[in-house]
């Protein structure tokens, strides 16, 4: 029996990890006659109903991601048998020699040098992007931004290649309104609060119309290691006082009722090789504003208003249009919902086992 192993350790992550809770679970099922092993944190694969299944076998696996340990204990648990190995994302096995499937999510650790932290870090993506190009036997790219990117920054893999984007889930478009979690009206920021996304601009601009807006700012996400150590942010923040919000972590039920209660998203970040926010805010018609930079221009096509991420004045232009003008808001809603319907999950299984079967009969 061909026999697929996948590494799941990263299943809890932001971005990576809605890829592999909506995706991997597709895929285990069409692929009945393949037996699948997993990789990572048995109790979270539990959660998202990939144990337990006729044809998946698991085995525990805590390595940390990024790590010598990593690279070791990969090559001690990945069965002999393995038919193909896929990684989800670029910190592919090294030792592992049979048939590899990788998928890049971003080459951010190489165009943006500015943001990462050590020059060991950079050093290491640069290697492992380089392995990853000669070693997989086929690439997944989530945008043509980022295969663009990673031709650009790291070459053409010599093998497949090619663009498959993700999607959103159908419970996106029947969220019913709650209480509202806030008690005036608010903007809304969603995603790991680091630098490149930009949230230093996002607040220059929101301080400049406190006096002309009664909104407040609802950021959610994670801000460990950021606002802590960024003098300029806390600066900014602490001068917003209560106009402010920084939820940290929220569970799936209160974020979708943050999206669906704000009056838009507010994302303008400089480097995204997807852009999961502005799509699930689409597919619960919440407005969006995004930056006009890397790929999110392709992900919202006519369904956002774009802001130049490096400009707050712009910014702040942009946030006063969407509240003062109820129609403009109303055809971003109806553009939205359309635009998200174009990205399932289902077209991603569908185009991503297509890949597989592909590298699997070569």
């Amino acid at each position: 029996m061909l026999k697929i192993v996948i590494d799941l350790r990263m299943i809890n992550a932001s971005g990576i990890g809605t890829y592999i809770q909506n995706l991997i679970p597709v895929i285990i099922e069409k692929f009945s006659n393949i037996e699948f092993v997993l990789l990572g944190y048995v109790e979270e694969m539990r959660k998202y109903s990939l144990v337990g299944r006729g044809n998946v076998t698991t085995i525990d696996l805590q390595a940390p991601i990024y790590s010598v340990v990593e690279q070791i204990a990969l090559f001690n648990v990945i069965p002999k048998d393995t038919t193909l190995f896929w990684s989800p994302h670029y910190n592919i096995p090294l030792l592992y020699r049979g048939k590899l499937l990788a998928t890049v999510h971003d080459v951010f650790h190489l165009a943006m040098p500015q943001f990462v932290g050590g020059i060991h870090k950079r050093l290491y993506a640069k290697g492992m992007f380089t392995a990853l190009r000669y070693k997989a036997d086929a690439v997944l790219c989530v945008s043509h931004f980022t295969a663009a990117e990673f031709g650009k920054l790291v070459g053409n893999n010599d093998e497949e290649s090619c663009v498959i984007y993700n999607g959103v889930g159908e419970s996106w478009f029947k969220i019913k309104k709650n209480n509202n979690p806030r008690n005036r009206p608010y903007l809304l920021y969603v995603g790991n609060v680091k630098p490149h996304k930009n949230l230093i601009s996002l607040l220059r601009a929101f301080t400049s119309l406190l006096s002309k807006i009664p909104h407040e700012i609802v950021i959610v996400g994670k801000k460990e290691g950021f606002i802590t150590g960024d003098d300029k942010i806390t600066d900014v923040a602490d001068s917003l006082n209560e106009r402010v919000l920084f939820t940290g972590y929220v569970d799936d039920e209160l974020l979708r009722q943050y999206f669906i209660h704000a009056d838009a998203l507010v994302f303008p970040s400089l480097y995204e090789g997807f852009g999961l926010p502005p799509l699930e805010a689409m597919a619960c018609g919440c407005p969006v504003i995004v930056s006009n930079r890397a790929s999110l221009p392709e992900v919202c096509g006519d369904a956002a208003l774009y802001c130049d991420p490096f400009n707050p004045e712009d910014i702040a232009q942009k946030i006063k249009l969407i509240i003062e003008d109820e129609n403009l808001r109303e055809t971003l809603r109806q553009k939205g919902l359309e635009r998200a319907k174009q990205f399932t999950w289902e077209k991603c299984a569908r185009e991503t086992i297509a890949v597989i079967k592909k590298v699997l009969s070569q």
